[in-house]
């Protein structure tokens, strides 16, 4: 019998494969194409979802594929198809080019890993850029997600899919996840930035509206930490901009159904600051790092006809982070304090590899 530490002809064995570091940037998706069929294909998903919508199965389902799957893909489609651009979904667009400058600033910083994009409820799946990212030699992966301030509805959705993934695999990767980064000071600065850059083209409102995506208050009540990280991220920021409480507002956005959600909900209360003869309003949206359906086309246009309907004067809607160096520098930060201890870095002596984006 050949030894142990040597291969069949008495040789050493070859060394294995390198292990690799992988990121994998996940969103939550959109529609491949602004058509009803492919956003009925979309809401099929995302509303299936138990982490999305916990009322019983059995009811929602005679609800979700009598009603809301047969009705909402028309008007949703339409919708996208007022906010799409020729490379596609801004929600994609944006989350692929995070992804690729991820890569090439932590490459910049010396770290030799892959970076990959991922959606929770579209292409390409968190199971197929977890199984490319193995297929490399991936043997640490690093989950980081786009949502900021951690809720059930999203952050855990997206750790379901990737604990669901690792139950068809015998070898699996180490794993880290990113769960929130709501009071980042990097996160918070990028934020900042983008308010006093556009301000300073566009001078200042009389009222800055900070809105977030609304979830149901009952979340709450049963340990959903996501109001309180709106909130504190809204702290942290008006402080940074040094506004006085009566200079802005917090409210929340995109309630389905007809139960209560988070309030003050948004566009009541663009109505509302058009009727008070507010001259001019900004609105941004702090939990979205990439503009997407909820923010160009609910706020953007939707909130700004409410507004001025209503008898405001000027409406602006600031753009979310995108692919602003202030924010992929916080992005790359929050990568590197969750890589710590991990080998990203060549030894003395060896090359650094490219990073990949993917």
């Amino acid at each position: 019998m050949p030894s142990k530490t040597t291969s069949g002809n008495g040789e050493p064995p070859p060394r294995p494969a390198e292990d690799r570091t992988a990121i994998l940037w996940c969103n939550l998706g959109s529609p491949d194409e602004p058509t009803a069929p492919a956003v009925r294909r979309y809401l099929s998903q995302f509303l299936h979802d138990h982490r999305v919508v916990e009322i019983p199965r059995a009811l929602w389902c005679l609800i979700l594929h009598g009603i809301i799957l047969r009705v909402r893909p028309a008007k949703s489609a339409a919708k996208y198809r007022s906010i799409w651009l020729p490379a596609g979904s801004p929600l994609k667009v944006w989350t692929e080019k995070q992804a690729k400058l991820l890569a090439g600033w932590l490459g910049e910083r010396g770290h030799r890993l892959s970076v990959r994009h991922a959606m929770r409820y579209a292409s390409p799946s968190i199971a197929s850029q977890l199984d490319a990212a193995q297929a490399e030699g991936a043997t640490r992966v690093l989950v980081m997600q786009a949502y900021p301030q951690y809720s059930a509805t999203t952050t855990a959705s997206v750790i379901d899919a990737v604990t669901a993934w690792t139950r068809t695999k015998r070898s699996l990767p180490e794993l880290r996840f990113v769960n929130q980064y709501h009071d980042d000071p990097r996160y918070i600065d990028a934020l900042a930035q983008g308010v006093e850059a556009y301000w300073k083209q566009n001078g200042r409102p009389d009222q800055l509206v900070m809105s977030f995506h609304g979830i149901p208050e009952r979340n709450i009540r049963l340990g959903d930490p996501y109001q309180g990280q709106c909130l504190e991220t809204a702290r942290l920021l008006t402080a940074r901009l040094g506004l006085s409480p009566s200079a802005y507002r917090v409210t929340f956005q995109s309630r389905f159904g007809r139960a209560k959600w988070l309030e003050p909900y948004t566009e009541p209360t663009l109505r509302e600051l058009g009727a008070a003869g507010t001259a001019r309003v900004d609105v941004m949206c702090p939990g979205f790092p990439a503009d997407c359906l909820e923010t160009l086309e609910e706020i953007a246009m939707e909130g700004r006809e409410a507004f001025l309907h209503a008898g405001g004067k000027e409406f602006h809607y600031i753009p979310c982070l995108n692919d602003s160096p202030a924010w992929i520098t916080a992005l790359t930060g929050i990568a590197e304090r969750h890589l710590a201890g991990w080998p990203t870095k060549p030894l003395p002596g060896e090359a650094s590899a490219q990073n990949v984006p993917r």
